[in-house]
């Protein structure tokens, strides 16, 4: 997450730290940034299987989301660099793992922020993927491929969604659930007249923290940029 500065201060900062990075890759964060979207949210809920875990990220960082809280209750997130491809480092992690169960104060945060809880089940169908409404901001809840989301996440939802399935198979693959699900929901809302584009604010620190990220011992050079400045 970007520093606590003054919006001038990042400003100056942003415009001296791109210039440790080539034009190239200063361009194609501008380009990416006006797709990145914190209108539609990602949860996982105790997601211990590194390659969907992996492979969750990277999808996010496909269809622009920004945010992606991770729910460590008995496991810890892992992710596999070989699948995730250096996605991590473009999307902002969230993770809740201060307490011995992190679901009910996960969701009641997302809640506060504005955030209508949608979970992700086979077993719930109040709402097809088609027809699921995004009249408000919307985390959407995925848990493991092999026991779904806790009771807990169940009961503090809002609404339910299913992918519509015509086979034998009870479910798709996590992974593959999201990228459904995250593909028909970011092209509703950009076809909407839904305001779901980041705010500038928002702009200047993701694209400072991924100025960061590219520039080896970004921290060194920004120290001495505000050393200069405040001296």
């Amino acid at each position: 997450m970007s520093k606590k500065f003054s919006k001038s201060t990042k400003e100056e900062l942003l415009s001296y730290l791109s210039g440790f990075i080539t034009e190239n890759k200063s361009n194609k964060f501008e380009k990416i940034i006006k797709d990145r979207t914190r209108y539609l949210t990602v949860v996982l809920e105790d997601i211990f299987q590194p390659h969907n875990a992996s492979a969750i990220l990277r999808t996010c960082d496909c269809f622009g989301i920004q945010d992606v809280h991770i729910i460590e209750n008995k496991n810890k997130y892992d992710v596999n660099p070989d699948v995730a491809l250096g996605s991590s480092k473009w999307l902002t992690l969230i993770k809740h793992n201060d307490n011995e169960e992190n679901t009910l104060e996960a969701l009641n945060k997302l809640k506060k922020q504005g955030y209508k809880i949608v979970a992700t089940s086979p077993h719930k169908d109040q709402y097809m993927l088609d027809e699921l409404p995004l009249d408000q901001k919307t985390a959407l809840v995925f848990g493991t491929e092999l026991n779904g989301l806790s009771d807990l996440a169940l009961d503090n939802s809002d609404y339910f969604v299913k992918i519509p399935m015509y086979g034998f198979t009870e479910s798709f693959n996590i992974s593959v659930s999201a990228a459904i699900i995250l593909y028909s929901l970011t092209k509703k809302i950009k076809k909407s007249k839904i305001n779901w584009q980041l705010s500038e604010a928002e702009i200047l620190d993701i694209k400072l923290d991924w100025v960061r990220n590219v520039i080896k011992r970004s921290e060194l050079i920004e120290k001495d940029f505000l050393e200069k400045k405040y001296e």
